[in-house]
């Protein structure tokens, strides 16, 4: 059995314990920005090339660092073909569309119009490799733009039950809201997650939600209200390593029981020794700050320089994080 099965069959069951949080990284930044989804080069300039990034996943599915491997269908399709999840407790997952508001190709402005739905992979294809993808939506209070979304869902969920193929669902926070104020946002996002959801039956809901984390307060709400939908956070912009942790940690003690990472794990000076830490974070048998600590010593040990000198990379610097000072 697949790590993520067992942990979510604990979790369903009512029977969470830290050890069963479940990781993933997200690896699948080429559907938003070609070849800069894949890191920087090894000199530090231009880009990582698809070989090497290719590698980097095989480093950290060897290592059984995380229980999914998210990526395009393309890196999946290439990473099964060499039967890397074959005997492995690592189980792989696809983006299963990818709406506008995730096209970043070097000088577009995509991003910022309200969100349209739109889907490249064929779960027809995807099927003969991989049983799990990644549905995105983002509502932005524009009518027209939203139904658009919620009806591709529907689709989406008809054909994903036919097929037999599952799911998880992520909720981005507005990309370019009309008429909603910050405050009414966190409230927003969860009421439209929650009435989306309500009309669907066992047989069409997601395994498990990724949405933003938007303070402890909102997401314990979403957690709290339904204990059968099990939720899971976004890691966002890179950060500091002290963010990384912090983010683990509230969003556990609020009530998460994913944490989907891309940009903090890929863009980390030593991805499996930041993934090494992981769980003893949630697993609270050290602490944010020491584990910052435990990583730098990490760094030094394999005469890596980190980006940031320590006493900056203690610092929490994500505003919807307790403990920031700005």
């Amino acid at each position: 059995m697949k790590s993520l099965d067992a942990k979510l069959r604990k979790i369903n069951a009512g029977n969470y314990k830290p050890q069963d949080f479940i990781i993933a990284d997200a690896k699948d930044g080429d559907m938003a920005m070609g070849p800069g989804g894949a890191g920087p080069g090894p000199d530090g300039t231009g880009f990582r090339v698809r070989p090497k990034f290719h590698d980097a996943i095989r480093d950290i599915v060897k290592k059984k660092a995380v229980d999914i491997m998210l990526g395009s269908a393309s890196t999946i399709e290439a990473l099964a073909d060499a039967r890397l999840f074959d005997k492995s407790p690592v189980t792989p997952a696809i983006r299963a569309n990818d709406t506008t508001d995730i096209w970043l190709p070097r000088g577009a402005h995509y991003s910022k119009e309200p969100s349209r739905p739109f889907r490249t992979a064929s779960l027809q294809h995807v099927k003969k490799f991989c049983n799990l993808g990644l549905y995105s939506v983002t509502f932005n209070n524009v009518l027209d733009r939203d139904y658009a979304s919620i009806e591709a869902y529907a689709r989406f969920r008809e054909e994903a039950h036919r097929l037999k193929f599952r799911h998880f669902l992520e909720v981005f926070n507005p990309n370019a809201p009309q008429g909603l104020t910050a405050e009414a946002m966190p409230g927003f996002v969860n009421d439209s997650i929650l009435r989306m959801l309500a009309g669907v039956t066992k047989a069409e809901r997601p395994a498990f939600l990724k949405i933003v984390f938007n303070g402890k307060k909102a997401l314990a709400e979403l957690a709290d209200h339904d204990p059968g939908l099990v939720v899971g956070v976004l890691g966002g912009s890179a950060g500091t390593t002290r963010d990384t942790f912090e983010l683990l940690t509230q969003s556990e003690q609020a009530g998460a029981r994913v944490a989907l990472f891309g940009r903090k794990i890929n863009l980390a000076e030593s991805p499996l020794d930041l993934l090494a830490l992981f769980r003893p974070v949630i697993e609270r048998s050290i602490a944010p700050e020491e584990a910052v600590r435990a990583y730098h010593g990490e760094l030094a040990k394999k005469h890596l320089a980190p980006k940031r000198p320590l006493a900056d990379d203690l610092l929490i610097t994500e505003q919807v994080l307790e403990g920031y000072r700005g």
